[in-house]
């Protein structure tokens, strides 16, 4: 059985944690770059979601995953979230 990490309106949610992601690690530096210059989204999700204060489900921001980086992961969940911004305009 599944391990239940929270409650959400009274909504089990299950654990569903995947290991070992591709990681590129020549996003690194790129990686620094995109954590000074956020979009708005990205900021007030944050400002939401961090320090466990969102139903105590713990968010990374900016992270790696194979040749991409993704704007909020929730490693528990194996959840990634995008957050919409003029960087996706021209991709």
């Amino acid at each position: 059985m599944k391990e239940i990490i929270t409650n959400i309106n009274k909504i089990p949610i299950y654990r569903n944690f995947v290991e070992n992601l591709p990681y590129n690690s020549q996003l690194k530096s790129l990686l620094r770059e995109k954590r000074k210059v956020r979009t708005l989204g990205e900021v007030i999700f944050w400002k939401k979601v961090r320090a466990k204060t969102f139903h105590k489900i713990d968010f990374d921001r900016q992270r790696i995953i194979g040749n991409y980086i993704v704007d909020f992961y929730v490693k528990t969940l194996g959840l990634i979230i995008e957050i919409d911004g003029s960087s996706h305009n021209e991709k």
